[in-house]
């Protein structure tokens, strides 16, 4: 039983506030939508860059490989690194329904690195595929944020849309009846009363 006193004035309000709730799950409904197709777009890019990056990999292994039979594992140890400067990251930032999403871009820049002490071909091929490399992982990251992001917010809205569906509007629909069926029988009790006492004369 409902702890409303049974008021016309009740009734409306309970009225208004189910239909500002089923606005509410139209909104959250569409919203599920447009998460859900914005993750399907940000993992069908995701694929395209994982294609690309086990492609790089390969690369990068053959380069691996023909630098180490060329110096040897020390000597490419030794091999001067590229620096952390030469990897230029750019992040840009959009919001979709308030959920942050972020399109990194990564370039190699052209610095002065220190002269090796034996001078390969093989080694500097190396050095620029898993810099290649690096940059692509770089894009990737960004990607793999974004589904983490947007599917987090698709949870939290498919649970308040479930919620509302399954709990708080069949709640509201309740009260609404039971007010609804108190107000009938006490109009009901009105109308028997009148009848039965009727105004006598003055």
């Amino acid at each position: 039983m409902s702890d409303i006193t049974a008021t016309r004035s009740a009734a409306i309000a309970l009225a208004e506030e189910r239909q500002a709730m089923r606005e509410g799950y139209v909104f959250l409904d569409e919203k599920c939508l447009l998460l859900a197709g914005a993750m399907l777009r940000e993992l069908r890019r995701f694929d395209e860059a994982k294609r690309r990056l086990r492609a790089l990999q390969s690369q990068a292994a053959a380069a691996l490989a023909a630098a180490v039979r060329c110096h040897g594992l020390q000597g490419l140890q030794c091999y001067p690194a590229a620096p952390q400067e030469s990897i230029t990251l750019g992040v840009q930032r959009r919001l979709l329904l308030n959920v942050p999403l972020l399109e990194a871009s990564a370039r190699r820049e052209l610095v002065a690195t220190s002269e090796p002490a034996y001078f390969s071909l093989e080694a500097e091929d190396c050095r620029a595929a898993f810099s290649v490399l690096m940059q692509q992982l770089a894009v990737m990251a960004a990607m793999s944020g974004n589904l983490a992001r947007l599917y987090r917010e698709y949870r939290r809205s498919v649970r308040r849309v479930r919620a509302l569906q399954d709990v708080l509007l069949p709640e509201l629909d309740g009260e609404i009846n039971e007010i609804e069926t108190q107000l009938e029988e006490l109009e009901r009790d009105e109308l028997l009363g009148a009848r039965w006492h009727p105004t006598g004369r003055a």
